[in-house]
């Protein structure tokens, strides 16, 4: 089966910017997607980029979300700008559509006021 990791979360200010990694074999021949959860809410679709790099938003996040692969790196990133408090999250990267029983760690972000 794909095995991702998920890397760069941490703390960063509110405005601030973080990058996210999501490495793997084999991760170049899948489309990928980004996912959040956040305390108490349900697990969320944040973006996808396909086999080719064809990126996919979710329209409340539009604009401060860039999904882009670095395909000699095994690597699909996640650049969140103007970061707010409620992008506070669990960040998980999996499949698009997700494999239901692969979710990974994933990696916290969280963000302060």
């Amino acid at each position: 089966q794909l095995q991702l990791v998920e890397s760069g979360g941490g703390l960063v200010q509110a405005g601030g910017s973080m990058r996210l990694s999501c490495a793997g074999s084999g991760i170049n021949n899948r489309a990928i997607g980004w996912y959040r959860q956040a305390p108490g809410k349900q697990r969320e679709f944040v973006a996808r980029a396909s086999i080719t790099g064809v990126t996919s938003y979710q329209n409340s996040l539009r604009g401060r979300f860039t999904i882009t692969r670095d395909y000699d790196k095994n690597t699909v990133y996640l650049q969140i700008d103007s970061l707010k408090p409620e992008d506070t999250a669990v960040y998980y990267c999996n499949t698009w559509p997700p494999n239901t029983t692969n979710w990974g760690q994933g990696t916290q972000v969280t963000v302060s006021s």
